[in-house]
């Protein structure tokens, strides 16, 4: 259950990152208050979410089993433990 939370919070922090990247690119003060304005906040904010929604979608649409497929558990068969699988 890590994995996915990490992945979405990486994938929330993005724009942020990259627009750190672009102020010292840019030899901007990355640190500057001035820099960080709500607005540009805002922005970045906005494009996270969005990087969020557009990965909750694509993560229900190819991940996991193919439709219509049926879960078996993991279980034990003549004493070995047999992983779970779709079918």
């Amino acid at each position: 259950m890590i994995r996915p939370v990490l992945t979405e919070l990486a994938l929330f922090l993005v724009p942020f990152v990259l627009y750190a990247v672009f102020l010292w690119a840019t030899r901007n003060k990355v640190l500057h208050p001035e820099a960080w304005s709500w607005a540009v906040l805002i922005w970045l904010t906005i494009a996270a979410l969005a990087l969020v929604l557009v990965s909750f979608v694509v993560m229900a649409q190819f991940g996991g089993a193919p439709p219509r497929s049926t879960y078996v558990p993991p279980h034990v068969e003549n004493g070995r433990l047999v992983p779970s699988e779709s079918r």
